[in-house]
């Protein structure tokens, strides 16, 4: 099976790409083939219909916290959920979140996912630094109408599978520093250190996943000197992607279960209690 790991953005444009590391796994290894970048929609959404067999793990939200879908009266099924956030086009669903948060208390204003607290990972309600709930909302759409299937939560094409992925957790388990940066003045010495010990746990194998990245030297040049880390963080999701095909159908190592309409980042630990739709 091919493997895709994807450094995703709700802006593509040529000076920050969609980006893409493509590999296969050997035994305990995953083989790096290449880096693409995708400038623009059309690209992607061109990726997204390769044949396959693959299976793709995407740095984005595939879901929102029910909490917040509830008490906005929203679909409560994924596919009619992103149908109609879709619908509501950017400024409208931009604005139905601002007026959700605003309703909460100070200090609640942003409502997670059963996922995000373990996985250490943002609210997909918030919309700045980062954007993760546009980028929901440029990106599950796509994975619907491309017909991917989605473990768990949506039936599509049994041989292009989509999971959802999040390379700062692998990150942070092997480095604790930061390791990038988009800002000219941020981009140290010190985050590059940082990126090379990272590129060293995962070449090695020693790193959480116990997998071990192959790649010849001048890939993993630019991996290093790439200050935003795009690269590096694609190949961290390639392998959480194969940390998901390594454990195989038919949930791909994601929990027995788990809110469907909330996703579940992969390699996260399961939860403790069984989810259950009380809301319905």
């Amino acid at each position: 099976m091919r493997l895709y790991g994807i450094d995703f953005t709700s802006a593509p444009r040529p000076a920050k790409p969609i980006t893409v590391a493509s590999g296969v796994m050997i035994a305990r290894a995953v083989r790096l083939d290449e880096v693409e970048t995708l400038p623009d929609w059309r690209r992607f959404e061109t990726f997204l219909n390769r044949p396959g067999p693959w299976l793709a793990a995407f740095d984005f939200p595939f879901g929102l916290p029910r909490e917040a879908v509830t008490a906005l009266g929203w679909p409560r099924d994924w596919a009619s959920l992103v149908e109609h956030c879709d619908g509501l086009g950017k400024p409208a669903f931009r604005a139905a979140l601002d007026a959700y948060r605003q309703s909460r208390p100070a200090g609640r204003r942003y409502a997670h996912r059963a996922t995000d607290r373990p996985a250490g990972s943002h609210s997909p309600l918030k919309l700045v630094n980062p954007p993760v709930g546009l980028m929901f909302l440029e990106g599950a759409p796509r994975l619907l109408r491309a017909g991917l299937s989605l473990p768990g939560m949506h039936a599509g094409d049994p041989d292009r599978i989509a999971i959802e992925a999040y390379p700062g957790r692998l990150a942070r388990a092997i480095e604790a520093g930061s390791y990038k940066s988009d800002t000219r003045v941020k981009q140290t010495p010190q985050r590059t250190l940082a990126r090379e010990r990272i590129l060293s746990a995962l070449t090695t194998g020693s790193n959480p996943l116990g997998l071990r990245l192959v790649l010849d030297a001048p890939l993993a040049s630019t991996l290093i000197a790439e200050p935003g880390a795009d690269r590096l963080d694609a190949c961290l999701a390639l392998l959480q992607a194969a940390s998901a095909a390594r454990s195989g159908r038919p949930r791909f190592g994601l929990p027995e279960a788990f809110d469907p309409i909330e996703g579940w980042i992969a390699t996260v630990p399961q939860p403790d209690t069984v989810f259950r739709d009380r809301s319905a």
